[in-house]
């Protein structure tokens, strides 16, 4: 069983950063592949980036390529997602989730702990 608790958001200016955090509890965190998904009012959830349990390998949505940087510490239990150059319609929900597996997982399918989710606002 693995918690997540997510924190970092907040409301920010276009051209902004801010970093999310998601802290884990449990202790095989270092076993799970991690990821991070957005909602925005009135569209599905959609996928934003991955990482495989070591931290060695990543995938990011186009949408966020070369703005958004997902890491994590192990030894912190907690993975983070640096955003930077924010824009308006980055603003959503952005939920941490734990994989069922150790690799790679982009599709919320494969997901089977979700954290409850922490708000951010880019305003333009």
């Amino acid at each position: 069983q693995v918690q997540l608790v997510e924190s970092g958001g907040g409301l920010v200016q276009a051209g902004g950063s801010l970093r999310l955090s998601c802290a884990a509890s449990g202790r095989t965190f270092s076993s799970y592949g991690m990821g991070w998904f957005r909602q925005a009012p009135g569209k599905e959830r959609e996928f934003v980036a991955a990482i495989n349990w070591s931290g060695g390998g990543t995938s990011h949505a186009d949408s966020v390529k070369g703005r958004f940087t997902i890491s994590r510490d192990n030894a912190k239990k907690t993975v983070y997602l640096q955003m930077n150059s924010l824009k308006p319609e980055d603003t959503a929900v952005y939920y941490c989730a734990a994989a069922g597996t150790s690799g790679l997982a982009v599709a919320a399918r494969y997901y089977d702990y979700w954290g409850q989710g922490t708000q951010v606002t880019v305003s333009s």
